[in-house]
């Protein structure tokens, strides 16, 4: 084994194996891979072998129909046999609510290149002879279903690395792993030290371990799965006699079931209720090509199910049943990416579908290692989805829920109940008090919607019970005075005597004056978004902002939200002065002076985006970046009474001409200190307050109190997403993700091409801007019934499918379902020929090209 390397891929099990190959295909080949036993040990070697493309995220499935089609290609460039099997599968329903569920996945499917059909349950049984119809009402056809050899995978993938240069040492365990001075990584093994520019820590069963190493925590668990197989089934047989062909494959949602035919009978696993964790706090060494013992009882409900929709098992018995360990995430979705704080250190671990995702995974993490991005929007797969919050009591909840719930419906508007409460704010108890129903969004408890006693969600995709009450908070907005609370947005400080100079290089924005804000699209290097903020210039540290005039012609236009959504929480307090003060106020006496900005995203992104910005900061230290997390907290108040209110409970003048749209300013509500700006995401007249969180309560009751007299009402999430929709106002991870360009967004009138700061992304954003750009972002006015849609949704024209759904909704005070998503620049302008599907059925539609509420922004300026 050689003493350096490029990089060092830890664990040869098919993630693992995967990313040496994408490395070496793509160039690097200095690249070796260390398994501690033989390839495959862990997990791989006793996975069922499924694969199929379907996933809940359609960048997700897109990698996972790359994963498929890759196995041609390693089979024959190592020679090594992947014993891939196409059979094609049914995708099965019990109910008809797990039908429209289906049906939201066949839309998808039509816009990703899915061969996805409706079928009846006769149909399916037409396809798979072992189902009872009579057991289902509905089902899907999906051609690219199959299976394969997951230790024949493994090693193709190992011997196509090789063949290009890479390196493959087995029986070499990792024993720790150390960086140096230099930036380089010491890794150290029982064989001896190899230093490395990257660490790929691909462990599975013991990505834990191997992240503890560097100081890490991963939210990765291993849970016992069982599956089991029959004995030869005539069934079987004759169907092979009768067509030439295997019995294809079948999910059975309802039952938790899946199943594909293993010689002469038939593989079945489940995923039971009474889900059981493995090795829950640390995984042996010494544990490899070894089984569980297996638990029949365990998994017997699920069985009972089976035997029931599939009556040919009933007659056959069973010849073994595998009981083995996987390892999860919360979510269910691979951990993937570089770890923020840990340059040159990547994860690539929780990948349960290795071998739908396996290869995937494999394309991104040496996309963005070698190129700086991993070249598809891969959000859902990101490391940097969880912060410091997701502990292991935490991720032992979720993986257990979510392993519980793997084939269940997720109903759109569905909270799910384990690890909660666990972040909340100083006034939850308040605003429970109130009938909040609670969402959770990066940790944190955030109020979707206010129940009057007696009233609750009942989980649909259509319309539910919460309809009418949000239309009422909505309401409350658009003709008196509504509040939210907003502390789930992200917060950033930024300081030092560069701070100018280095914003000016992150945002594609003309930076706004001291006492103002600004809407600031941030690019990567390729001119697709990374980032939709707001910034504000809160001048010198510890000084008085100048004086306020009105903005320059053209500034502060508002053709999109000044904020991102339902932003959610950062994490982790911050040990600097106040976010709220800076220096030391008042007295005479002389606060230090230095560049003080405000930087206002989405919470779900925080350490998305303090990884960019940490990775791009001087070297010098000239500049210095916080995420404020819940050291401080907020308010939104929005409607014609806002700045009645506001009035009411300070001293400060607030009126147009002292206060005006896009400023900003410190000032005391009460007695407590806040800072203060004129923006809101409703589209309305409105204010963002920010605190400290020990103020919360005393703002929160003195905004209600005085709010009593202009009929004050509190409104949630689902209320603020009907309101910014009847504003064409889009947000982050929905609209606004790293796969569309400024120009694509509607975001091209916030970037500053002509300034002459060389910001990140400038000239892929120019030559956008020359070209034209493939897309459009639009929002469209849907004829529907008792639905709406979610995101994802196809999108028709002219009788073909030209687009996609980002998100929507009602929009309760205009009345009009909404929708918004992307469709090709030539017929984006165009006035008729638009559908969207929606559970089945294609609904006319048409462009809204002006804003549903307040068209000229009238309310907004006040």
């Amino acid at each position: 084994m050689k003493s350096h390397t490029r990089v060092v891929v830890i664990g040869g099990g098919v993630v693992g194996a995967s990313v040496l190959y994408h490395l070496a295909r793509h160039g690097w080949t200095d690249v070796m891979l260390l398994e501690r036993d033989e390839l495959t040990s862990g997990s791989t070697w006793h996975a069922a072998g499924g694969m199929h493309t379907v996933n809940g995220d359609p960048n997700v499935a897109k990698l996972q129909k790359y994963t498929i089609e890759l196995y041609k290609e390693i089979e024959e460039l190592s020679g090594q046999a992947t014993g891939v099997h196409i059979t094609g599968g049914v995708l099965l329903a019990a109910t008809e609510a797990r039908m429209d569920w289906l049906r939201g996945v066949v839309a998808k499917g039509r816009y990703l290149g899915l061969d996805l059909e409706e079928i009846t349950a006769q149909e399916a049984a037409e396809l798979m002879p072992l189902l009872d119809p009579k057991q289902f009402v509905g089902a899907v056809r999906n051609s690219e279903d199959g299976h394969l050899d997951p230790s024949g995978v493994t090693h193709a993938y190992t011997k196509a690395a090789r063949k290009l240069g890479a390196e493959v040492h087995r029986f070499t365990k990792v024993e720790d792993i150390v960086r140096r001075e230099d930036g380089m990584w010491r890794v150290i093994t029982d064989k001896g030290e190899v230093v490395a520019e990257h660490v790929v820590n691909a462990g599975g069963l013991w990505a834990r371990e191997v992240g503890r190493m560097v100081g890490l925590e991963l939210p990765v668990l291993a849970m016992e799965h069982m599956y089991l197989i029959t004995e030869d089934m005539p069934e079987v047989a004759e169907w092979n006699a009768k067509t030439g062909s295997e019995i294809i494959h079948a999910i059975d949602f309802d039952g938790e079931l899946y199943l594909r035919q293993e010689r002469g009978g038939m593989l079945m696993g489940t995923y039971e209720k009474a889900a059981k964790p493995w090795s829950e706090y640390q995984t042996p060494w010494n544990f490899g090509h070894e089984l569980l013992e297996p638990d029949i009882d365990r998994i017997a409900p699920s069985l009972e199910v089976g035997f029931r929709h599939f009556p040919a098992f009933q007659k056959t018995g069973i010849k073994q049943i595998i009981n083995g360990p996987f390892t999860f995430a919360p979510d269910g979705n691979p951990l993937v990416g570089p770890v923020r704080g840990l340059p040159g250190f990547w994860v690539a671990c929780g990948v349960m579908a290795g071998f739908s995702q396996g290869g995937g995974v494999g394309l991104a993490l040496a996309n963005w290692m070698i190129d700086g991005d991993p070249g598809a929007d891969i959000w859902a797969m990101d490391v940097a989805r969880y912060g410091d919050w997701a502990s292991m009591a935490y991720t032992n909840a979720k993986v257990r829920e979510n392993y519980s719930r793997r084939f269940s419906i997720r109903f759109p508007n569905e909270e799910l109940p384990a690890g909660r409460p666990l972040k909340t704010t100083p006034i939850y108890d308040l605003l429970s008090a109130k009938g909040a129903q609670w969402g959770v969004a990066y940790g944190l408890e955030v109020p979707l919607w206010y129940a009057p006693q007696g009233a609750r969600d009942e989980f649909s995709w259509r319309r539910s019970t919460d309809f009418q009450h949000v239309a009422n908070e909505v309401q409350a907005v658009r003709e008196r005075v509504g509040l939210m609370e907003i502390s789930s947005f992200a917060k950033y400080r930024v300081t030092g005597k560069d701070a100018r100079d280095w914003l000016d290089r992150m945002l594609a924005c003309k930076l706004p004056v001291p006492g103002r804000m600004a809407l600031a699209p941030m690019l990567k290097e390729d001119g697709k978004l990374i980032g939709d903020f707001t910034v504000a210039n809160l001048g010198q540290g510890g000084e008085v902002p100048p004086p306020l005039t009105p903005p320059h012609k053209g500034e502060g236009d508002v053709g999109v939200a000044p904020s991102t959504g339902v932003r959610m929480p950062s994490a982790g307090a911050s040990d600097s002065p106040s976010p709220l003060w800076g220096g030391v106020r008042g007295g005479g006496i002389s606060a230090p002076i230095y560049q003080e900005w405000m930087i206002f995203g989405s919470g779900i992104a925080e350490q998305f985006h303090m990884r960019w910005f940490e990775k791009h900061l001087p070297e010098d230290r000239s500049v210095k970046i916080e995420a404020l997390g819940l050291s401080m907290v907020g308010f939104a108040i929005a409607g014609p009474n806002a700045q009645k209110l506001l009035e009411k409970v300070m001293r400060a003048e607030v009126t147009n001409a002292a206060f005006p749209f896009m400023a900003i300013r410190r000032m005391d509500i009460g007695m407590a200190p806040c800072l203060v700006g004129r923006v809101s995401y409703t589209g309305d007249l409105g204010y963002e307050i920010w605190t400290a969180p020990e103020y919360q309560r005393h703002i929160f009751e003195r905004l209600m109190s005085a709010g009593e007299e202009f009929g004050i009402g509190l409104f949630g999430s689902r209320a603020l997403n009907a309101l910014r929709l009847e504003k064409n106002y889009g947000s982050w991870a929905r609209e606004y993700r790293p796969i569309y360009g400024p120009l694509e967004a509607g975001l091209d009138r916030f970037v500053a091409y002509g300034k002459e700061a060389d910001f990140v992304g400038k000239a892929a954003a120019l030559a956008e801007r020359n070209q034209g750009g493939g897309l459009r972002l639009r929002s469209f006015v849907v004829d529907a019934v008792d639905a709406d849609v979610i995101g994802d949704e196809a999108i028709w024209f002219d009788g073909a499918v030209r687009g996609w759904v980002t998100s929507g909704g009602y929009a309760h005070h205009s009345g009009k379902s909404v929708a918004m998503g992307y469709v090709p620049r030539e017929i984006a302008d165009e006035a008729n020929g638009f559908e969207i599907e929606l559970l089945g059925r294609r609904l006319p539609a048409r462009i809204q090209a002006v804003p549903l509420f307040d068209a000229n922004f009238e309310r907004m300026r006040g």
